[in-house]
Order: structure tokens, then sequence, then C-alpha cells
């Protein structure tokens, strides 16, 4: 079993190596990334304002519902403890 776990590593090693030398990054090229550049916008401030307010209303329904989701867990613990010692 360790003779056929330093195979698979060496093959592993060997495989890499060879990867390594055949494959060469690439450039795209240059219209495509003008085109990309002019679709990518950064949006205005307002915008990003709006949105910071957004988070601060999904932060609070995000930390209510799992408040509420521990004291539903918290009261089905209390209620299979009480039931497990009446049993």
């Amino acid at each position: 079993m360790t003779q056929r776990n330093l195979t698979s590593d060496s093959d592993f090693e060997f495989l890499e190596a060879r990867l390594a030398g055949t494959l060469k990054p690439l450039a795209p090229p240059q219209e495509i990334v003008q085109r990309l550049g002019k679709r990518i916008q950064l949006p205005n401030r307002e915008r990003i304002a709006a949105s910071l307010s957004d988070w601060n209303r999904l932060f609070v329904v995000f930390a209510s519902v799992l408040s509420g989701v521990l004291v539903i867990i918290t009261l089905a613990r209390v209620f299979y403890y009480l039931a497990g010692r009446r049993g």
C-alpha cells in the first residue's frame, strides 16, 4: 500500500511538472478587455448609500429571524425535556 502511495505521488508530481511546462498563460484580446471595461460600471454615490441602508434593514431582518429560530429551538428543547421527565 505504501508503494502504491509513492507511485501515485510521483505520478502526480510528474503530471504537475509536465502541465506546468505545457500550459502557458494567455492574454485576452484587447478588444474583449475594452468591451468588458465599458460594460462594467461603478454605481454612483447615491446608489451605494441606498444599498448600504438596505443592508442595515436586511441585517435587522436576518437577526430577527435567527432570534426567532433560537427561541423556537429553546422552547422545543424545554418541552422535550419536560416530556422526557414525565415518561
